[in-house]
């Protein structure tokens, strides 16, 4: 079995420079792994078996060249990685980038292809959904259990008070949830065999796909205008105080 996993290359949180005119500067951020595609990434080395193969795939712009990120996606498993690099794909919405994703997935062959439900800097939750009907397969989001019978995968979807269960045929697209499992941190054997596997970087026109009629643009990003703390301390256990209080919280909420 041929499993491809997806990842997105993301700033570090932590990293992000809020301007004064809320604008977010980025120059200074390290680049990451998405959190939510490393669940992807470990969901697809727990299925794969000793003779599967497992392939992990990324499109965007220059973040791509990091090779640390490069070392950090082929030590936590995969056998083998494939980037799809063009400057219009640098700041990609979910339409193109799922447009670059199916092509470079369809290139390669797949019998499963795995993405996590969004992704750590727009999570609109629609790049693996995008994939799975432009490829005409069985799709489904919000997965957060798999099993794989023969040519069939079992899988679940954990909602508030039921346990969802649906068999798909292979080829198939899942989306996973960051409940599937937890990623393993990896070893020092991994990260040092992880230089020895191979790294094929294509260009767009290497997969036949060009960005054409795009159908959004991302205008710009901007953090939430802060609001002042009230400051409000209501120092009163009575029940009449804690009335007080819910009814600020309600005020608030509304």
């Amino acid at each position: 079995m041929k499993i491809i996993t997806c990842f997105k290359l993301v700033a570090e949180e932590q990293d992000i420079i809020i301007a004064a005119d809320r604008s977010l500067n980025l120059d200074q951020a390290a680049i990451k792994i998405s959190q939510f595609d490393l669940n992807a990434i470990e969901a697809a080395m727990q299925i794969a078996g000793d003779d599967d193969q497992v392939i992990a795939l990324s499109v965007g712009g220059k973040a791509l060249d990091n090779s640390k990120t490069r070392k950090d996606i082929l030590s936590r498993g995969p056998g083998s990685l494939y980037l799809v690099k063009d400057a219009g794909l640098e700041h990609a919405l979910s339409y193109e980038t799922a447009q670059a994703l199916a092509a470079a997935a369809s290139k390669i062959g797949f019998d499963l292809l795995l993405c996590g439900d969004g992704s750590g800097d727009l999570y609109s939750q629609q790049v693996g959904l995008l994939v799975g009907e432009m490829l005409q397969l069985p799709t489904l989001n919000a997965v957060s259990h798999i099993r794989v019978e023969g040519g069939r995968v079992v899988v679940e979807r954990t909602l508030e008070d039921e346990v969802e269960v649906f068999e798909l045929q292979l080829p198939a697209v899942l989306c996973v949830t960051s409940d599937i499992n937890t990623p393993k941190i990896p070893a020092m054997k991994a990260i040092l065999g992880a230089g020895k596997k191979p790294v094929i970087q294509w260009g767009i026109e290497d997969i036949g796909w060009s960005a054409q009629n795009k159908r959004a643009e991302l205008i710009g990003v901007r953090a939430p205008q802060p609001s002042e703390r009230k400051r409000i301390i209501i120092d009163d256990e009575s029940p009449e105080g804690i009335a007080t209080l819910v009814e600020y919280l309600r005020k608030s909420l509304n």
